[in-house]
This record gives structure tokens, C-alpha cells and sequence, in this order.
């Protein structure tokens, strides 16, 4: 057999290089604060997506949140976002903080978020309204915590620049402030255990006080639509909470430009789902992204055609 010239080995090399790279998948997660459930979720999801999808480098980016998730999905500055329903459903109808719809689809419902508000022992906060005329985060700008916040402290009457002392901190950063008492509160929404509220019962002299808000969904439902619920976190889910804490919840979901190819976003959720366990040692809330889960009509956003076509091989035809 006649060896191949070098020139002919360069030529073949120069096309078929090109090609390759062609194919490669690059995908950015926008998830949250350091502090909280969706940047070691989405750190989860982007390993997995690189180790098993093939020619794909995915990474996970600390942001502030739903509503700078949707803002980055809208300008194609990301592959996947995660945001909380109600800030999702803005962005799409160009309400609140969205001046444009943003063309987006959901790939998978992941988790419910349930809103913690978190003070300590000896700052005199045991119920909503001894918040009032407090030092009180509601979360960091550009996150769908603080859409939930104002809204449960609308619920009870709180205004959130005359009634209280209103900073707008990440979790991490308000956690920190509790503990070294320039703060007296703060409210986040996320998955359980939130990472900020294990490190703040980790701290010596300092036991967290979780407070109730259930009563808050029914006028949030009957102002905002059907898209939150009354929920509770167990007790002892935080070192020396002793009582169960009732709450108010919205699912998280993962969402999608409208434009991602079928293909990508079939591979991913494919991918996401056979992997599933593998992400769960990210986070444990990453066990309801079930396919069961997918079924119950949590994100009121059309679904993408790919994730569609992985659910219907599994015979799960999401709401």
C-alpha cells in the first residue's frame, strides 16, 4: 500500500479538523449565589454534561439569581437558566423588571424553592410582623428571591422601604451579616437545606430562628395566579431547629432559549435524567427533578420540542 504524502496527510488533517470543532457543544448554566442550592446544583449539572454529552464543556455561573438568569437567557448570554416560576413568567409576558418578552422554553422541572426567613436567637423576631423596623435583606438585585420577597411582606402589610431597614444581599453576604450583627433578618428562596442557614447554625452562639409565612399564599395566589403554595420545612432539616417551619414555595425549572436546536437540548435533557443520581451529590434537591415531577403543570412555559421528545420516549407528557 502506497503511503500518503505529507502534503496529502496536512490536507486531510485541515479538513477534517474544522469539522470536529463544528460539532462541539459549549454551554454556560446561570444558577445563583455562592450560598445557595442552584450553584452546587448547576456545578453538578455542568460535570455531568461534560463528562457524558458528548463534545460538551459545560460550566456553572455564580449570578444573582432568576431575574439576571431570564435577563442573560433573553440576550443569549447563556445555554440554560434557572429561574423560579414567577420571575420566569415575567420575562416571558415582559412584566415587572422585563421591558421585552423573552423567547424562552422550559427543559425540566427541577425543585421546589421554599422561602426561608431567617433570624437568630435574641434579636426579638418571632413572627412577620416583628420584622418591621428591622435590618432586613430580601435578597440580592437581579434575583427571583426578591420578587418573592416584596410580595409575601405586600401580603402581610410590611412596606419594604418604610417599614423595615431594607439591604439587598446575596445569601452568603446576609448570612454573614446576621452573624456579625449588622443585620437582624434576612428572607431566600431556595431548596433545603440552604447552605447560607447550615452555616449559620454551624457558628458558635448563634442558633437561627426560622419564621413562619404560610398565611402569606393565599393573598399572594389570589394577586400573583396560582403558582404558589404553602409548604413546610421539616423540623431538625437545620441544626437546632426544633420545630417545623410552614412556608410559602415556587418550583424552580430549567429553562432554554426558544432557538437551542432540537438535537442539543434532547441531549441534555437525556443526559440530566440518566445521570440524575450523579447530580444529586451536587445538591439533594436535584432528587425532584423526577419524571413524575414533569407532569404536574409547575412551569407555566411552553416546553422545548427536544426536552419533549425525550419525555415522550419515557412516556411522560409534561403540562
Amino acid at each position: 500500500m502506497r503511503l500518503l504524502s505529507s502534503v496529502a496527510v496536512l490536507a486531510l488533517l485541515t479538513a477534517v479538523v474544522p469539522a470536529a470543532h463544528a460539532q462541539d457543544v459549549k454551554l454556560s448554566i446561570s444558577t445563583g449565589g455562592t450560598g445557595g442550592v442552584w450553584y452546587p446544583m448547576g456545578g453538578a449539572m455542568a460535570n455531568v454534561l461534560t463528562k457524558h454529552m458528548k463534545s460538551t464543556a459545560a460550566t456553572a455561573e455564580v449570578t444573582g439569581g432568576s431575574v439576571d438568569n431570564v435577563r442573560l437567557l433573553g440576550s443569549n448570554k447563556t445555554e440554560l437558566a434557572f429561574s423560579m416560576v414567577d420571575t420566569a413568567w415575567e420575562g416571558a409576558n415582559a412584566l415587572g423588571k422585563f421591558k421585552d418578552k423573552v423567547p424562552m422554553r422550559t427543559i425540566a422541572v427541577v425543585h421546589p424553592l421554599v422561602m426561608h426567613v431567617v433570624s437568630v436567637e435574641g434579636r426579638g423576631i418571632d413572627k412577620m410582623a416583628d420584622l418591621k423596623g428591622k435590618r432586613i435583606s430580601t435578597g440580592s438585585p437581579g434575583s427571583g428571591t426578591e420578587v418573592m420577597a416584596l410580595r409575601i411582606l405586600e401580603a402581610y402589610g410590611i412596606h419594604p422601604d418604610k417599614d423595615i431597614l431594607r439591604q439587598r444581599l446575596s445569601v452568603a453576604e446576609a448570612a454573614n451579616a446576621v452573624k456579625d450583627r449588622k443585620l437582624d433578618a434576612f428572607m431566600h428562596a431556595a431548596g433545603v437545606p440552604l447552605p447560607a442557614v447550615t452555616d449559620l447554625a454551624a457558628t458558635p452562639g448563634t442558633k437561627p430562628k426560622l419564621i413562619d409565612h404560610a398565611d402569606a399564599t393565599e393573598a399572594m395566589k389570589k394577586k400573583y395566579g396560582p403558582i404558589y403554595a404553602s409548604t413546610s420545612i421539616p423540623a431538625k432539616s437545620y441544626p437546632g431547629q426544633d420545630k417545623e417551619n410552614q412556608t410559602a414555595s415556587v418550583w424552580g425549572v430549567l429553562y432554554v432559549h426558544e432557538k437551542m436546536p432540537e438535537q442539543v437540548a434532547y441531549d441534555i435533557v437525556r443526559t440530566l435524567f440518566v445521570r440524575q443520581q450523579d447530580i444529586v451529590l451536587g445538591h439533594k434537591e436535584a432528587a425532584n427533578m423526577t419524571l413524575a415531577n414533569q407532569q404536574i403543570g409547575a412551569s407555566p412555559i411552553a416546553w422545548h420540542p427536544g426536552a419533549l421528545r425525550y419525555f415522550k420516549e419515557k412516556g411522560v407528557t409534561p403540562k
